[in-house]
C-alpha cells in the first residue's frame, strides 16, 4: 500500500520522522517496505494485517506504537453515530453470507465538480487520479480508514412509490455489466452485484467496481452513497474470474469488519458536505447478522518470555499493549487483552506474543545458543550416504528431489496442496520416472542421440509400516563398487538396512574437477534437426562438421554431433544432429528450414549427396 508522509503527519501534533527513518522503524518492527521515494512509502502489508492496515489511519496507528507517540486523534475511536433514517431508499440483501452490513445514504443538492486542492493533492501523493469532488472523497474515506465506498447518480435509477431500493444478489447466468472504465463483462452466477431492484438492472459488481449504469457526471445532483462489506471468498473469486482487481476487491477480500461501514459512512458525508454541499436526507443500515466482538485473548508473562527467549519485565508487556491501545486487565502476572474491532488477527495467546517481540523488538533479545541435542547427529552415517552420491555422480548420474507426494499411498493428506497428489509416496519411482521423462525433454542439450538421461534421488518414503530413507536410480540400477547395494534389489534400496553404512566406501577418494567458466543458458525452446549424406570414402567428418558448423551460423547451439556412420561401396554415410537456440527469443520452422537448406546447398556444392 502506497502511504503518504505527510498524510500520516495529520495523525500527530509531533512532526515525524524522515521518510527512510519510518522506513527502518517499519522495517524492524512491522512491515517490509517495498519502496521509499521522495514523502511516500510502499509498504508490504500482509494478509493478516490487512484488515486494519490497508488504510493510513492503521499505519499510523502502528507508527504511533513503534515510536511510543500518541496520536492527536483516531478515526475509530470517535462516535459513528450518523442520522438512521431514509423513507426513501430500501435496501434488500439476497444473501447475508456474501453481504454482512450495507449502508447507503441519499444526498440531494449536491454539486459535482473538481475537489478542492487539499483533497485531490492527498490523492496524488498516493498515485491516485483525481475524478472529481464526490468520487474523490469516497476514494480518499478508503484510503484513510479503509473502507471502501461508491457514489450512485441516484437521477439514473427508477424510483417507485417515492423510494428507491438498492439490491445485492448474485448475478443471473450470462447477465451483463458495463463498468465505469467502459469494460463490458458477461458473468456467471457465482458474482455478486449492486441492483437498482425497481428495475433490476445492475449498477455496480459488489465489492470490485461501479457500473456505467449509474456513473457520477457533472450532471449529477441527488447521489447515493453505499458503504459496505462484502464476503471476502466471493469478492477475491469474481475479481479473478473476471480479472479485475481493484483497490476495494484488495480490501474485501482481506475480511475488514462490517463495523467499519459506519465509520467510512460518517465520514464520506462530512467530506462531501464540505466540497460538493448538499443535504443528507438520512442513512438506511440494512445488519442482518451483527459482527460479534472479539473475544478476550489470555497471555501469561512467563508465556511471552518463554516462546520469544527474552526477560521482558510486567511494566514491559504493558507498556507494549498501551502503546498498541489494546484494553487490558492485569491480574497478577496474566493479561487479559480485548482487541478492538479492526483488530481481527488477536485470536490466541500467540498474536499476543508477536505483538510485545515486534514492538520491544527482537534486537532487544539477547542471543542464547541453542541447547545441545540430547543424542548426537549421526554424522558417520551421513557421510556414507554422500559417498553414495558422488559414486553415482562420477557414472554420469544427476541426482534430483522430487514432491514426497503421489497419487496413491498407504497416508493420505488431510488438505493436499496438489488435488491430483493426495498422498504421501511409498516408493521414489513415481516420481522419479516422471522426473525422467520431463529431462528426456532436454536431454538434445546435453545428451548424445539416443542416450538416456540416467538420475537418481535419496529421499524419505512412507509406507504403512514405518518410514525409511530410499535410494532409486533411473534408467538401470547404479554400478557401485560395493556388494551392500546389491542385497537391496534392482533399482531401489532401503538404506536403513544397510548396517555398515557408516563405513561403506571408506577406502572411496572422490575424483576432484575442475569448474569450467559460467556459461549463461537460454530460457527460449530448441529445434532439432539431423541432416544425412553421401561422402566419399576418405572424407575426413570433422571437416565436414565444420562445414555445417561455419554455415549454421550463431543460432547454431554447439558443434554438430555425429551420431550414424556406415561404409557402402565406395561412399560413406554421415549422419549430423544439429541443435538451434536463441539467447533471445523463440525460433520458428520457417527460420530453421531456410538455415537447414543452406546447409544442403553448401554439402551439394562440395560434392556430397544428401540424403
Amino acid at each position: 500500500m502506497r502511504v503518504s508522509r505527510d498524510w500520516l503527519q495529520t495523525y500527530f501534533e509531533k512532526p515525524l520522522p524522515s521518510v527512510a527513518e519510518i522506513a527502518e522503524a517499519f522495517t524492524f518492527h512491522a512491515f517490509e517496505i517495498e519502496e521509499a521515494t521522495g514523502e511516500m512509502l510502499d509498504v508490504k502489508v500482509l494478509p493478516n494485517r490487512a484488515a486494519d492496515c490497508f488504510s493510513h489511519r492503521g499505519i499510523a496507528r502502528e507508527l504511533s506504537a513503534i515510536l511510543d507517540t500518541p496520536l492527536k486523534s483516531d478515526p475509530l475511536r470517535e462516535p459513528s453515530n450518523v442520522d438512521l433514517r431514509s423513507p426513501h431508499l430500501r435496501v434488500e440483501i439476497e444473501d447475508p453470507k456474501k453481504c454482512s452490513r450495507y449502508m447507503g445514504a441519499v444526498v440531494k443538492g449536491v454539486k459535482v465538480g473538481p475537489p478542492p486542492d487539499w483533497l485531490k493533492g492527498a490523492l496524488e501523493a498516493v498515485g491516485q487520479r483525481s475524478i472529481n469532488n464526490i468520487v474523490d472523497a469516497t476514494n480518499y474515506v478508503m484510503l484513510n480508514i479503509g473502507q471502501p465506498l461508491h457514489a450512485f447518480d441516484a437521477g439514473k435509477l427508477k424510483v417507485e412509490n417515492g423510494t428507491w431500493k438498492i439490491g445485492v444478489r448474485s448475478a443471473k447466468e450470462s447477465e451483463k455489466i458495463t463498468t465505469l472504465s467502459n469494460e463490458e463483462f458477461t458473468l456467471s452466477s457465482s458474482i455478486s452485484l449492486i441492483t437498482d431492484a425497481n428495475a433490476d438492472v445492475p449498477i455496480a459488481l459488489a465489492g470490485i467496481k461501479g457500473g456505467k449504469a449509474a456513473e457520477i457526471t457533472a450532471a449529477t445532483t441527488d447521489i447515493i452513497i453505499e458503504s459496505a462489506n462484502f464476503d471476502g471468498t466471493t469478492t477475491r473469486r469474481a475479481a479473478q474470474a473476471l480479472k479485475l482487481f481493484t483497490d476495494a476487491s484488495a480490501r474485501f477480500q482481506n475480511r475488514p469488519s462490517p463495523e467499519l461501514c459506519a465509520y467510512g459512512i460518517r465520514d464520506v458525508l462530512s467530506i462531501i458536505k464540505d466540497v460538493a454541499g448538499g443535504e443528507v436526507e438520512g442513512v438506511v443500515d440494512v445488519y442482518p447478522i451483527p459482527a460479534q466482538p472479539n473475544l478476550a485473548v489470555s497471555v501469561t508473562l512467563g508465556q511471552i518470555n518463554g516462546i520469544l527467549g527474552s526477560d521482558f519485565s510486567l511494566a514491559d508487556v504493558e507498556s507494549v499493549f498501551r502503546r498498541l491501545e489494546l484494553a487490558t486487565q492485569v491480574t497478577d502476572e496474566t493479561f487479559t487483552v480485548t482487541p478492538p474491532f479492526e483488530r481481527t488477527d488477536l485470536v490466541i495467546p500467540e498474536d499476543l506474543v508477536e505483538e510485545v517481540g515486534r514492538i520491544m523488538g527482537y534486537d532487544t533479545i539477547a542471543p542464547v545458543l541453542l541447547p545441545a541435542p540430547a543424542t548426537a547427529p549421526d554424522q558417520m552415517r551421513f557421510r556414507g550416504i554422500e559417498k553414495m552420491k558422488d559414486m553415482l555422480v562420477e557414472q554420469g548420474f544427476t541426482e534430483v528431489s522430487t514432491q514426497s507426494f503421489a497419487e496413491k499411498g498407504d497416508i493420505m493428506l488431510a488438505n493436499p496442496l496438489d488435488t491430483t497428489k493426495p498422498a504421501l509416496r511409498t516408493s521414489l519411482e513415481g516420481n522419479l520416472n516422471e522426473a525422467l521423462e520431463r529431462a528426456k525433454r532436454y536431454a538434445p542439450l546435453v545428451l548424445a542421440p539416443n542416450e538416456t538421461p540416467k538420475l537418481f534421488e535419496v529421499g524419505t518414503v512412507f509406507p504403512k509400516a514405518g518410514e525409511y530413507l530410499e535410494l532409486r536410480t533411473v534408467p538401470s540400477e547404479a554400478s557401485l563398487p560395493d556388494e551392500a547395494l546389491a542385497k537391496l534389489g534392482a533399482k531401489e534400496g532401503d538404506l536403513s538396512k544397510i548396517v555398515d553404512l557408516e563405513d561403506y566406501g571408506k577406502d572411496y577418494e572422490p575424483k576432484k574437477y575442475q569448474l569450467g567458466a559460467y556459461k549463461s543458458f537460454s530460457v527460449y525452446p530448441f529445434i532439432v534437426r539431423d541432416i544425412a549424406f553421401w561422402v566419399p570414402k576418405a572424407t575426413d567428418a570433422m571437416s565436414v562438421a565444420k562445414l555445417i558448423h561455419d554455415t549454421a551460423g550463431s543460432l547454431l547451439h554447439q558443434t554438430p554431433y555425429k551420431f550414424d556412420e556406415f561404409q557402402k561401396g565406395e561412399k560413406t554415410s554421415l549422419a549430423f544432429r544439429l541443435i538451434f537456440q536463441s539467447p533471445e527469443r523463440t525460433l520458428t520452422d520457417d527460420e530453421i528450414n531456410g538455415i537447414m537448406k543452406g546447409i544442403s546447398d553448401a554439402l551439394t556444392s562440395s560434392g556430397y549427396e544428401v540424403r
